[in-house]
């Protein structure tokens, strides 16, 4: 049961981000907002993955981290409904803020929930995790372009999304319920500083880090853009539905064979099918995009769940990982933010997405050349001393 709850919760903790893109010409027109004011609707949320993810130990052990983990799935819930109603450019960032802080929250303990219930485990439960953040995705890319071209209205595609965080909200009562003593419902007094010696854990954060500004620069550009080119919102939601579904695919794929916790050829394999997929969609992105835009995702997604895995792989506790976890996240997502946000300013600044897709390029370079740097034993060597 806790493993179904962990799945529901997942499939929640995207939606209200991936369903942007398709809604974002609606909401364009509505507000009357450029390309750079348009991509903090993903900005946003991304940024609060980070800067959240520093208060978030605290919150748990002052609060109970299943305590808490609801209460972010509340804000979550409201914070998706009034945006679907804002009247204005404020009401709709500041529903947007909320949003990204329900998010934040929850993910950022959910890694500690795994790591406390099921330590031996781990790498199969984020890889489950991270499918379902991913099926999720894909449902979400695919669905809100037929539910606001049938309602005629991106408020109702932007509402829909309230749904599925209802059935989140019930499946973790259920566990704040039953929580137990052994790390299910309470978190332990011990509290771990974050890593910020340990060059480990910032080569980590560097590579989550590049991983993320792909991920969420094409998440919210890659239907706006396709639109751009001619293709219908329908056609658009379904190419960004295909890069969401290679990121789910490979999800489990990397996660079942990364067996050792030295991945370091799993990540650079996954980063090197993130690179060949930029490279393809920047030399000519209207060729073959049902080709280029699944191998972007594919790439990413196995490069999600290691990255998901990695500081697990180096610490021994619940309290530890989330310290960690912690660390990554914030690192990560602060710098992940700048994704979306370069993708409108360079739209608007150059009048197209040539160089905006060449940016991805470099930084899955950047990603690639991280990969041989990501031991475990790293970490190991610095508590020994």
């Amino acid at each position: 049961m806790a493993i179904i709850c962990i799945v529901l919760v997942a499939l929640t903790l995207r939606p209200a981000i991936v369903s942007v893109g398709p809604l974002l010409p609606g909401i364009i027109e509505d507000f009357g907002l450029s390309h750079t004011q348009a991509s903090l609707l993903t900005a946003i949320p991304t940024l609060l993955m980070g800067l959240m993810a520093l208060p978030t130990p605290w919150l748990a052990r002052r609060f109970g981290r299943d305590a808490v983990i609801l209460g972010a799935l509340v804000v979550l819930f409201a914070a998706t409904g009034l945006r679907a109603v804002a009247g204005s450019i404020g009401v709709l960032f500041l529903t947007t803020v909320g949003i990204g802080a329900g998010i934040a929250v929850a993910g950022a303990l959910l890694a500690g929930f795994v790591k406390g219930g099921y330590p031996k485990h781990a790498a199969l439960l984020m890889s489950l995790y991270a499918t379902a953040l991913a099926l999720g995705s894909t449902i979400a890319a695919a669905a809100t372009g037929p539910i606001t071209t049938a309602a005629a209205s991106w408020r109702l595609g932007a509402s829909f999304w309230m749904l599925p965080v209802i059935i989140a909200i019930a499946a973790w009562f259920y566990i704040r319920r039953q929580g137990t003593a052994d790390g299910r419902g309470a978190t332990a007094a011990i509290s771990y500083p974050m890593p910020v010696r340990i060059p480990t854990a910032w080569l980590i954060a560097l590579f989550f880090a590049c991983n993320n500004i792909i991920f969420y620069a094409f998440i919210s550009w890659t239907a706006p853009m396709y639109v751009e080119f001619g293709r219908s919102t329908t056609c658009a939601g379904l190419i960004l539905a295909g890069f969401t579904l290679a990121f789910m695919i490979s999800n489990p794929l990397f996660g079942v064979l990364s067996r050792n916790e030295d991945r370091r050829v799993a990540l650079a394999v996954s980063s090197a099918i993130a690179l060949l997929g930029t490279l393809t969609l920047a030399l000519d992105p209207d060729a073959m995009p049902m080709v280029s835009v699944p191998l972007i995702a594919f790439g990413t997604g196995g490069a999600f769940t290691l990255a998901l895995t990695l500081p697990l792989d180096n610490t021994e506790n619940a309290e530890q990982a989330n310290a960690w976890n912690a660390f990554v996240l914030l690192f990560s997502y602060v710098i992940a933010a700048a994704g979306p946000l370069l993708m409108g300013y360079l739209r608007d600044l150059t009048g197209g997405f040539n160089l905006p897709l060449w940016l991805m390029v470099g930084v899955s370079v950047v990603m690639l050349g991280t990969t041989p740097l990501l031991k475990p034993s790293h970490h190991r060597r610095h508590v020994a001393d």
